[in-house]
């Protein structure tokens, strides 16, 4: 009989800053008691939530419980950007393209299909709509070189036949308030989400449904028990004849995928609410995103009052951490790049504050791809954002669900299809390796 015994429990560092703009969550359920249902997720973000709901939708009679370390909305679903992105976006590629136009119109199609299925959730559960905003995306340029590679992506995107942009100078002044950007590369394709309001409005959703939701409940211990799966917690336990572990990186904590996975840690500052006379010297529209022409760059999004308030968000820095925990000296370093980063932006702004200052913990794969499968008889996995955790961890969700519900599905076939996770180079060269890599293509992209 397998018994799996978690080496580590997630480590936070910063606030949640999505969450802590919304108004305080209702009191945590958490597990008090033995519960016994057809299948437990480990994991409330999107993979774990999607899944979730994908079970309900495929048989509501399905008895489902999701279990987390932490509150909703408060891991790495609420330590991202927002950008729910229709398009190819390979991060480890210069311009964002992805792997030939055959295997990109796959997944444009693919991340449409985890869009809609966000958007139906939208509607269902009557989710607030300025959480869900079908308002697009800009690749902003601040250089030549970087103008260059979105008319580089540009040229990619009209081979698939798909719609873009170019701005020139001018109108990315009207769009954002700032003179840093030459040019900016519009796609239209994108949602800009509250990732925060989504995910709680998502597990709301699903509890008004019947499924369980247990949060401040980490699971220590996954052990066989003859037919079922029981899962033990601090206060009780969880029976269930299936499982998805839905908690990306931390797949690893239970001994699956040692020396695959790669844990990245990305670092974003959000500003305090901005006044009026501020708004008014920022100018600009009150929401806009935008990503860097090179994926080393800065991201940059401004949110209103309907998402939390007259905020802007800088996303920058990443560093390699195989032992899952970001150092407080990180945070401390990143806050200050990202303060030099907001004032090159918008120097007549340079003294507001910045009131969170937070790391995202991501998982990618050296081969970029996933970890959707069964892992053992029962026992399911649906993790390796590789970066694109809205999107790419809402399909996984999806196709774990069908995996296992034996309901054969666009989403389950590709990740199927999938190679295993390449095995990375062995500690310490590995952490130092892609650190150094990082930090390079960090400088080249110093301006965007």
């Amino acid at each position: 009989m397998t018994t799996l015994e978690a080496r580590r429990l997630p480590v936070h560092r910063g606030p949640a800053a999505w969450s802590a703009i919304l108004p305080d969550q209702p009191l945590p359920v958490r597990i008090e008691e033995n519960y016994a249902v057809d299948v437990a997720i480990v994991g409330s973000g999107f993979a774990g939530l999607s899944a979730a709901r994908r079970l309900h939708q495929i048989d509501p009679k399905i008895r489902v419980a999701v279990i987390d370390a932490g509150r909703l909305a408060e891991g790495a679903s609420g330590r991202n950007s927002g950008f729910m992105i229709d398009l190819p976006h390979d991060v480890s590629s210069e311009d964002y393209s992805g792997k030939g136009l055959e295997a990109d119109r796959k997944t444009i199609d693919l991340n449409r299909a985890a869009i809609a299925f966000a958007r139906s959730a939208v509607e269902e559960y009557g989710i607030d709509p300025a959480w869900f905003d079908p308002a697009g995306k800009i690749n902003g340029a601040a250089s030549g070189k970087a103008h260059a590679l979105n008319a580089s992506y540009a040229a990619h995107l009209r081979h698939l036949g798909e719609a873009s942009e170019i701005l020139d100078e001018k109108a990315m002044l009207d769009v954002t308030g700032s003179r840093h950007y030459r040019s900016g590369l519009y796609t239209p394709g994108t949602v800009m989400i509250q990732p925060a309001g989504y995910i709680r409005s998502v597990g709301e959703g699903l509890r008004k449904a019947g499924v369980l939701i247990f949060e401040e409940s980490p699971v220590s211990r996954i052990a066989q028990t003859g037919q079922s799966w029981e899962l033990t917690t601090p206060r009780g336990k969880v029976s269930a004849a299936k499982v998805i572990l839905a908690n990306n990186g931390h797949l690893e904590s239970f001994g699956f995928k040692r020396g695959r996975l790669m844990h990245i840690f990305l670092y974003a500052s959000m500003t305090a609410e901005l006044d009026r006379s501020t708004l008014a010297k920022l100018g600009g529209q009150p929401r806009w995103g935008i990503t860097p022409s090179d994926p080393m760059g800065t991201t940059m999004r401004k949110i209103d009052t309907a998402q939390g308030g007259n905020r802007i968000v800088t996303r920058t820095c990443a560093t390699f951490l195989p032992g899952m925990v970001a150092p407080e000296a990180a945070l401390a370093r990143t806050a200050r790049v990202h303060r030099r980063k907001f004032a090159d932006r918008f120097p007549a702004l340079a003294d507001v504050p910045m009131e969170f200052t937070w790391a995202g913990h991501l998982c990618l794969t050296w081969n970029g791809v996933s970890v959707m499968r069964e892992l053992e008889k029962g026992l399911f996995s649906a993790v390796g954002c590789n970066g694109l955790g809205t999107v790419r961890s809402t399909l996984l969700g999806i196709g774990a669900a069908d995996l296992l519900a034996g309901n054969p599905s666009d989403a389950s076939a590709h990740f199927l299809a999938e190679d295993e996770p390449a095995k990375l180079a062995p500690s310490p060269f590995a952490q130092i390796g892609a650190n150094l890599y990082m930090k390079w293509r960090e400088w080249l992209a110093r301006q965007q």
